[in-house]
């Protein structure tokens, strides 16, 4: 007798958790379900871009240190990227 009882409340509940699967998947391909699918792909997709791209601005940053190079003000600097080694399109005047 509890063999039979067991069994019957175990497919009773399988077949619930069916139906609310079934009813769930069904309602993925409803209009309203597709734009939600869509709008959490963006949102995704959105924090994996800005994700990346602070990742590479601090390895951006870590490789600059490591280098001994500087974006902006003063510091060490790469070879050629003083005024003095840039060549410049402007003429020279000579001091007489």
């Amino acid at each position: 007798m509890m063999r039979r009882g067991f069994w019957f409340t175990a497919g009773a509940a399988a077949g619930a958790y069916g139906v609310i699967r079934a009813r769930r998947a069904a309602e993925a391909f409803t209009p309203d379900g597709i734009r939600d699918r869509l709008a959490g792909l963006s949102l995704g997709a959105d924090l994996f871009r800005d994700e990346v791209r602070a990742g590479m601005a601090e390895k951006e940053t870590q490789l600059r240190e490591r280098m001994g190079l500087m974006l902006d003000g003063g510091g060490p600097r790469a070879l050629g990227s003083s005024a003095a080694e840039r060549p410049t399109n402007e003429p020279t005047k000579e001091l007489t």
